[in-house]
């Protein structure tokens, strides 16, 4: 007969540790993205050439900090270098998914906008062609 209380057999009917079934959450302190942000206005964003798509998620980071849509945003403080931060600030008005005051001397005030609805949002999607 056996010992019920053996050690290995209980260390062999432990269960399997289960991985996380929740996305990763920020630390105390650390910096987040603020949401919702409209899935439609990332699929637009991340149809713009360059860095737009990283400009408007700073845009909305900045705005979530604030709790105000229009938010000035100071391009030479950006990831990107500011003449590229330029570039997708310039996208990102043009695709009608911000709206840019410019003041000189001032950091450009970007008003947040909803997303252009149907699938050409932002840039014209490529359509496929049967080779036959």
């Amino acid at each position: 007969m056996s010992d019920p209380f053996d050690l290995s057999k209980l260390i062999e009917a432990t269960p399997p540790v289960r991985p996380r079934t929740r996305p990763p959450r920020h630390r105390p302190g650390e910096k987040f993205l603020k949401g919702p942000v409209p899935w439609r206005w990332i699929e637009a964003a991340a149809r713009l050439p360059g860095q737009a798509l990283a400009v408007g998620l700073v845009a909305w980071y900045e705005a979530g900090c604030r709790q105000c849509a229009a938010v000035p945003l100071n391009l030479s403080r950006l990831v990107v270098p500011r003449r590229t931060a330029h570039r997708g600030l310039c996208a990102l008005e043009r695709a009608g998914l911000v709206s840019v005051d410019r003041r000189k001397g001032r950091p450009p005030v970007v008003t947040l906008l909803p997303a252009p609805a149907g699938p050409s949002a932002g840039a014209p999607e490529r359509t496929r062609t049967r080779n036959g």
